[in-house]
């Protein structure tokens, strides 16, 4: 047995217990940062061969370990732009070098301008919408730009498509045969057999655009083949501002047959299903507007009239507020009521969060051992969801470190006597000489 390697083992335990107090000291020091995850101190022993009656001491050495997998406590704000994960995945976030890192402290607010940055100086990162509904890169952070919600003036968007849909009542009649009777012709005698409905769309300016769909039934096979078409029903679109203005009737509507923006045939099956018709592109020359109508949804039943229609676009409107929605969308709300995709913020994880490397400013890179990282929407392929207006506290107990703190205290203390028996045996055998 060796007096000097027993001192040496004590030293190596004051070493350990010092390490141990450093990460209480961080985790007590973090116990109120947005996000931050716990570290603890894993201890292993080192020992040295020994033979026959004699033992030599070895030492023991420490590892960090990262609780960053354990989900914080969320706790809710008066902010839009605070944001928590509940469940498994990260923030992609960059620091003033451009480098995307992970992180889960999502306390964003906007800088100077309209970024949103977290406490840390860290941006957000998410996809934008300025080229239609942006796909995410799964194996990399290509097509991340900065989320900025500075939205200001007023803006329009004209209609470019629309959805109408509802039911044609299959006991309407025929109407007569004759072209100059139908709607599409802008001379029709319209009676309750032809059903009206009106559509709001937006031209390029954002003003309001009222079109008028008239369906009339044009032919019916009695009694109705098992396969094929069974009734044939025709829909003529017009321009409200060109209706007459006298009478019972909107016809005729200004500007003779060529007030027709779109008009076609709808057939239906004996079942009241649509067999084809569903497309129907409207061309609005006068408000320079094409709008591409989906009448899919329509069902010829035996059951009233009844149509719905939803175009897209959007009337001059200044922004009001910005939200995000579980799915990592973020919105401008117009002062109108109606809503624009701005961006679509993704979550990244990897197989072994407790692994990556932590870094200043409570963010997180991938490693050889946490393996790669996978960036994906929220609530798709494992990965959890944001919550707005909330943020993910700190996943410290404050009590058990506390605890770590005491039993730190007296192990150190333990081990700094073994250091001072060893110095006093080797005074004992100095004072031998003597």
């Amino acid at each position: 047995m060796s007096i000097f390697g027993s001192m040496k083992t004590a030293v190596s335990g004051m070493n350990a217990q010092a390490n141990r107090l450093s990460t209480v000291s961080d985790n007590i020091a973090n116990v109120n940062t947005t996000g931050y995850k716990a570290v603890s101190t894993s201890f292993s022993s080192l020992v040295l061969p020994s033979s026959g009656g004699n033992y030599n001491s070895g030492g023991v050495q420490t590892s960090v370990r990262q609780a960053v997998s354990d989900q914080g406590d969320i706790s809710y704000t008066t902010s839009t732009t605070d944001l928590a994960i509940s469940g498994d995945g990260f923030f992609i976030v960059q620091g003033p070098d451009g480098t995307p890192v992970l992180t889960r402290a999502g306390d964003f607010q906007k800088d100077d301008e309209g970024n949103l940055v977290n406490a840390a100086g860290f941006q957000l990162m998410g996809y934008s919408y300025d080229s239609g509904a942006p796909a995410v890169v799964v194996n990399g952070f290509d097509g991340l730009v900065p989320v900025n919600v500075n939205q200001e003036g007023l803006t329009a968007i004209a209609s470019t498509s629309g959805v109408f849909k509802g039911n044609l009542d299959s006991g309407a009649n025929i109407a007569p045969v004759a072209p100059a009777t139908l709607p599409s012709a802008n001379a029709a005698t319209t009676t309750a057999d032809t059903k009206k409905f009106s559509m709001v769309a937006y031209d390029h300016l954002g003003n309001k655009v009222m079109y008028d769909f008239y369906f009339t039934k044009t032919s019916v096979v009695t009694p109705p083949p098992a396969t094929g078409t069974a009734s044939t029903w025709e829909v003529a679109v017009f321009r409200n501002a060109d209706a007459a203005t006298g009478g019972t009737t909107s016809f005729p509507y200004t500007g003779g047959a060529g007030a027709v923006v779109a008009s076609g045939n709808l057939t239906f099956d004996r079942n009241g299903k649509m067999l084809t018709g569903g497309a129907l592109p409207i061309a609005d020359t006068k408000n320079a507007l094409s709008i591409n109508m989906d009448l899919s949804g329509f069902t010829q039943l035996g059951a009233a009239f009844a149509g719905t229609g939803t175009p897209n676009g959007q009337a001059a409107s200044p922004v009001k507020d910005v939200t995000i929605d579980g799915d990592g969308i973020v919105y401008a709300k117009y002062e109108d009521g109606s809503t624009k995709p701005l961006y679509r913020i993704p979550l990244a994880n990897v197989a072994s969060p407790d692994k990556l490397t932590l870094m200043s400013g409570n963010v997180y890179s991938a490693n050889g051992q946490s393996g790669v990282t996978v960036t994906g929407f929220p609530q798709t392929n494992g990965l959890g969801t944001i919550k707005s207006g909330a943020l993910e506290g700190s996943n410290v107990d404050l009590a058990g470190e506390l605890t770590e703190m005491i039993e730190a205290q007296r192990s150190y203390t333990a081990n700094s006597k073994v250091f001072q028996t060893g110095s006093d045996i080797m005074d004992v055998l100095v004072n031998l000489k003597r």
